[in-house]
């Protein structure tokens, strides 16, 4: 298959659609409209919205369906970063080789931003479930959908493991909490990606749980990628600083284990979810590809 091919046609169809959710506020305040959208500008893999797409596709689902809920997931993705950044977070000048937003438009105003793309997906959502409420089986498919994201970026998913990465600056971890944080910040968020398409898609319980199990494993490997790359990434083809997590004093699996060892680890988790995918053949090999083009990348 040619996935390069495949997910560029999924990215180009969340940019295509993804400016068209933004709201239209009057010009006395515009200017936190026009923060909102310089970060979503900033482009990115685009991952999130892909995932789900591709999780809806793989279950036989509409992917215009689920559109909405890609657009929004992305969203809540950009507002989490403009966060990360900011002086009292992460403190990064540079996201995606461009300003981070608070060195743009302050931090008053990212922080509005971050809260207006938030709240802006949870409109989206909310607005696409009034849409069919007179359909049972359809609304009931959208709740759950919508439930998956807003828990896995709220305090139980990402919030919660952002507050403890926090919490655990400059501390000497455990593997568990390590893993816990991880789980939270990152991997919550796109495991209800997976789920969200997946239930979009009509998947029964057996592919709902493969999958499941797919993404959890998938999203520790991402960030343990960018654990590894936040040592010896270039700051270049990042587009943000290296050299983070060390600054900040945060424990992390190279810092843990050293860069050898969390490369293992990462081909481990990446076998298991091969693994986990083989029985589904030729229809999970974007999925497959998708693995490994993540556990893979240098930005």
């Amino acid at each position: 298959m040619d996935f390069e091919k495949i997910y560029q046609e999924k990215k180009l169809i969340i940019e295509n659609n993804i400016y068209s959710y933004l709201p239209s506020l009057d010009e006395k305040s515009i200017k936190v409209y026009n923060a909102m959208r310089y970060s979503l500008e900033a482009g990115g893999k685009r991952l999130r919205p892909v995932l789900l797409l591709s999780a809806c596709e793989f279950c036989d689902g509409d992917i215009y369906q689920a559109l909405p809920y890609a657009c929004a997931i992305e969203m809540i993705h950009t507002y989490s970063l403009i966060h990360d950044d900011l002086p009292s977070m992460d403190n990064d000048d540079f996201r995606r080789g461009k300003p981070s937003n608070h060195k743009v438009y302050g931090e008053a105003i990212a922080i509005l931003a971050g809260d207006g793309l938030l709240n802006t997906a949870m409109e989206i959502i909310c607005i696409d479930i009034s849409s069919s409420i007179k359909n049972l089986e359809t609304t009931t498919k959208k709740v759950l959908a919508a439930s998956e994201i807003f828990e896995a970026s709220g305090c139980k998913g990402m919030i919660g493991g952002q507050a403890a990465d926090i919490d655990f600056e400059k501390k000497e971890l455990s593997e568990d909490v390590l893993n816990y944080i991880h789980i939270k910040k990152t991997s919550a968020l796109l495991t209800a990606c997976i789920r969200a398409g997946a239930i979009l898609g009509n998947a029964d319980e057996e592919v709902l749980a493969d999958l499941t199990e797919f993404a959890k494993n998938m999203g520790l490997a991402f960030q343990i990628t960018d654990d590894i790359l936040d040592v010896c990434g270039n700051q270049q083809l990042m587009g943000k600083a290296v050299g983070s997590d060390a600054k900040l004093q945060k424990m992390t699996y190279p810092s843990l284990y050293g860069i050898d060892n969390s490369k293992a680890k990462v081909k481990e988790l990446e076998k298991k979810s091969l693994l986990i995918l083989d029985k589904y053949k030729e229809r999970s090999d974007f999925l497959k590809n998708l693995l490994l083009y993540l556990t893979d990348r240098s930005f």
